[in-house]
């Protein structure tokens, strides 16, 4: 009994800052400015489909380019030993100590018309890339930023892999491609799920990439949830109903994937 209530802190804290704060964003997004109960906040979002159809395909396309990117550079980690893992391991986590907006700053000094890479590409007498205030901006910002976030579940999946497992298979006359489809990528799932997870849900919900390397052209839903908030168009009441949906698509993806995910260490098996 005693042990429950040094979990009281815990408990007021996520009730304060956790509940607390849902429970006012259901309230907002079921009443109207006179506190009148009313669905019209969530009618009013049809106006914006296109915008949650940018977000979630931008978010889905960074998404894939992690993964493709990603789940290489986490096999070669996790099967390097000493000072190389380690070595790369600081580089990929280095970026992660510096702020969010200052990293998506330095990509701006980047890729603006008269940056670095534009610069550089002049020099030896490429034409210049019109890439900043542009989606591909918005998400190449994207994959820099949340890269890690699939490279690092990935890795710590295949690491535990135990070797013995993969011995029986090249035992049983599995080459190195059978070895990898049959044995190491089902196993590795896990981590690829976790890392979609990951990605995606703050690919969706970001507005500093968007505002920062789209220029304000590529609105998405954290734009426009901030709009509704802080900007001219101040509605709070549509504000939380934007964000009570898409917390609730969220919620249904990541169930959508962790049902894929179940089952996937036995799935080799098969």
């Amino acid at each position: 009994m005693r042990n429950k209530w040094l979990a009281a802190p815990y408990v007021g804290w996520m009730a304060l800052f956790v509940v607390a704060p849902l429970v006012l964003v259901v309230v907002y997004a079921l009443t109207t400015r006179d506190g009148a109960f009313t669905l019209d906040n969530f009618s009013s979002m049809l106006q914006y489909a296109s915008v949650f159809g940018r977000s979630f395909l931008l978010a889905g396309i960074a998404t894939v380019l992690c993964i493709l990117l990603g789940y290489p550079m986490a096999y070669f980690l996790a099967r390097e030993r000493g000072r190389l893992r380690s070595m790369a391991m600081l580089l990929i986590m280095l970026p992660m100590w510096m702020n969010f907006l200052l990293r998506t700053y330095s990509w701006v000094f980047l890729l603006e018309r008269n940056g670095f890479f534009n610069t550089l590409l002049s020099t030896i007498g490429l034409p210049k890339l019109d890439i900043i205030n542009t989606e591909a901006a918005v998400v190449l910002g994207m994959v820099y930023n949340f890269l890690p976030f699939m490279v690092l579940p990935i890795f710590s999946v295949i690491v535990k892999i135990d070797p013995r497992v993969i011995e029986a298979a090249q035992d049983l006359g599995a080459n190195s491609v059978q070895v990898f489809r049959r044995v190491i990528f089902p196993l590795s799932l896990p981590g690829v799920l976790s890392g979609v997870t990951m990605v995606l849900i703050p690919s969706v919900s970001t507005f500093v990439i968007s505002r920062l390397l789209g220029g304000g052209k590529s609105l998405l839903l954290g734009d426009l949830i901030e709009m509704q908030f802080l900007g001219s168009a101040y509605n709070p009441h549509l504000g939380s109903a934007i964000s009570l949906v898409m917390m609730v698509i969220v919620l249904v993806c990541m169930g959508i994937m962790n049902r894929f995910g179940e089952g996937e260490e036995e799935a080799v098996l098969l």
